[in-house]
């Protein structure tokens, strides 16, 4: 099987101006965060970024809304993170608020091909304007629709160098369905095995959906 190993460097040869990139993690677990380090030093911008929440300032994905190199966040909260509250309210930074679980099944639609899902999530509300409202059964309910990525940066408690990946507990958060919802995945793993020594059973994330392998460090 392939060995889909590339050093940080070459990935981030991969990165380019105006990127929509999904990261993975939920308040810094499962966050691939020597990737987007790599991304913050690569100095490219304009970037739309889907995630969970905009983590706290000065750790992950914060670092890039800091520095000025997300143009747009697709997010299900920034309440911790003042900065990017500042940035929203200064117009440097358009923020798109998702309830978490429309969240990941946007995500979920755009990896299944799917034209979108049926929620009553925000119906009535601010979260209404600008999306359909569709009646099935006698009941409203807003079309949110699917969301894919350019990349999607993941992290893998350990992974073989094919890319099959283990997620321990809570950091499987998003990251399953990121999986599916991007056009390349690069899986960060501190603990990088030969095929062979992974436990199908523990297999969240296929190495069949992973184009690239990059050792993170132990944190």
């Amino acid at each position: 099987m392939k060995d889909k190993r590339v050093a940080i460097e070459e990935f981030g040869a991969l990165l380019r101006d105006g990127m929509t990139i999904m990261i993975g993690g939920f308040m810094g677990v499962g966050t691939p965060v020597s990737l987007v380090e790599r991304v913050l030093l690569s100095a490219v911008c304009e970037l739309t970024l889907i995630v969970n929440d905009a983590w706290r300032p000065g750790l992950g994905q914060a670092l890039l809304i800091s520095h000025g190199r997300a143009r747009k966040l697709i997010v299900s909260h920034i309440g911790t993170n003042p900065e990017a509250g500042q940035l929203l309210t200064r117009g440097m930074l358009d923020v798109e608020l998702v309830p978490m679980g429309t969240l990941a099944e946007r995500i979920r639609c755009g990896g299944a091909g799917l034209g979108g899902v049926l929620t009553q999530a925000g119906l009535g509300t601010l979260a209404q304007q600008g999306k359909r409202v569709i009646e099935v059964n006698g009941a409203e309910y807003l079309l949110e629709t699917p969301l894919r990525a350019d990349m999607a940066l993941l992290c893998a408690s350990r992974c073989d160098t094919f890319g099959n990946g283990f997620l321990r507990g809570t950091s499987r958060n998003l990251q399953q369905v990121m999986a599916l919802a991007a056009d390349i995945v690069v899986l960060e793993s501190p603990d990088i095995v030969p095929v062979g020594q992974m436990d199908p059973d523990n297999v969240q994330i296929p190495g069949m959906l992973v184009d690239y392998v990059v050792g993170g460090e132990r944190r």
